[in-house]
């Protein structure tokens, strides 16, 4: 759901979850996904 868009409060109404910190513990982050967005550090070639 959440690479499809949804955010993270949605996703923890689906799975029924009383408390954010609940439903982020199975969020985890996608390095690649996250290189395809990152812009590069000031200074650094791409």
């Amino acid at each position: 759901m959440l690479r499809a868009g949804a955010s993270l409060p949605k996703v923890g109404q689906v799975l029924r979850h009383r408390r954010a910190l609940t439903t982020a513990i199975y969020a985890k982050v996608d390095r690649e996904a996250l290189r395809t967005i990152a812009r590069p550090w000031p200074g650094e070639v791409a």
